[in-house]
């Protein structure tokens, strides 16, 4: 039977012969680091503009993960709150919430846009058109 990921144990995932020298496995545990901060980095500095910022993020934590067992853990508590999430989105009732929610915002923001619209016009209110 293949082992779960969540099944393997904590700790690093380095080569064998990179753990048995401490010098090398100190290097390694560096570069790692160094390489995760930076996916992170740029998973941040992708936040504000359009691309996929927290699944870099999500990325850069992976890279840590296999070597820090803090990283592991977080990988795990996020895996296990997305696939809840997930589970909640998906199930009949909620989606039924949801798209009356949404179709209720749609209908209040159109009245609003229709107020608007009667009230100023097509131009802005700031207009000296007035």
């Amino acid at each position: 039977m293949a082992e779960e990921p969540s099944d393997r144990g904590l700790g690093s995932r380095a080569p064998r012969f990179v753990q048995e020298s401490r010098t090398l496995h100190l290097s390694w545990r560096v570069g790692v680091f160094i390489v995760g901060l930076a996916v992170v980095v740029g998973g941040v500095l992708l936040l504000p503009l359009p691309g996929p910022g927290w699944l870099v993020i999500f990325a850069g934590v992976g890279v840590w993960a296999t070597e820090f067992v803090w990283a592991q853990l977080v990988l795990r508590w996020t895996k296990r709150k997305v696939t809840a999430a997930t589970r909640r989105a998906l199930d009949p009732a909620v989606r039924r919430r949801n798209i009356m929610v949404t179709g209720a915002l749609v209908i209040v923001v159109a009245a609003l846009v229709a107020v608007y619209l009667w009230q100023f016009g097509w131009g802005p209110p700031w207009s000296g058109d007035r």
